[in-house]
Formats: C-alpha cells, structure tokens, sequence
C-alpha cells in the first residue's frame, strides 16, 4: 500500500507542484503525492519548463487548495515554504507534518536581468527539491 503525501506551498504554483512531480516520477511505487497551496495561484511557466528540461511533465497539474483535493488522510504532509510552515492547517495525528524550506523561485526571480538568470534561480531550487525527494526517508 503506497503511503499518502502532501506537499503543501503558499501559492502551490512551482514549488510544491514540481515535488509532486519529482515523487510522482521518482519514487511513485511507495508514494501516492498530492500538492496544495493555502492560497492557490496560477502555475508558473517556468516551473513547468524548467521541470520539462528533467524530464518531468508538470503542466497538466492544476494548483489547488486542500479542501480541493480527493483525499484529506494523509501518511506526511510537507510543507515547503515558511508561509505554508506557519499556516499549516491541523492534519490527524497519525499524519506526520515536516517542513523543508525552499526559497521562492519567483521572488527571487524579480531581482534577474534576463530571462536565463531568471531560469537559473528555478534550475537550482527545482535541483534542490528532486535531491530532497530522492533522499527522504520515511
């Protein structure tokens, strides 16, 4: 039986839907992932590029709230920005809540003079998520 996972971000539009992409992809035999935003926003382009230069689809993915997602039981809930940490909403006891921070692509993003800059600010963050996906135990 595959074990229930939630990657929760604020605006569950780059973040937390490429984790969903790379457990999806990675490790989809032990997990059944999900992703979600306390305040759902549209997805970000260049997550979905950036995620297709690895290999992994994410643009049919829809942001989404909890409340709109099939299933409520989750085995882990990750929360991937400090906004999500800290708005987190109460999840069953035997549900396991994590946080691991990963800074915004957007955000960061503002600050770049071109286009490439700006996809290199992605690369790294979608790099630091696939390796924390590859390595998380459970």
């Amino acid at each position: 039986m595959k074990k229930t996972i939630l990657f929760l971000c604020t605006g569950n539009s780059c973040r937390s839907q490429m984790a969903e992409g790379f457990c999806r992809k990675l490790r989809g035999d032990e997990f059944e992932p999900y992703s979600a935003g306390v305040e759902p926003k549209m997805l970000d382009r260049r997550a979905v590029e950036v995620m297709k230069e690895v290999g992994v689809d994410i643009s049919q993915q829809k942001p989404k709230s909890i409340q709109e997602l099939p299933t409520k039981d989750f085995d882990l809930v990750v929360t991937v920005c400090g906004h999500a940490n800290e708005n987190c909403p109460l999840f069953p006891n035997k549900t396991k809540v994590i946080h691991v921070g990963f800074e915004d692509p957007p955000l960061l993003a503002k600050n770049c003079s071109t286009e490439e800059e700006a996809l290199e600010v992605y690369r790294r963050v979608r790099d630091e998520i696939q390796g924390f996906i590859q390595t998380f135990t459970f």
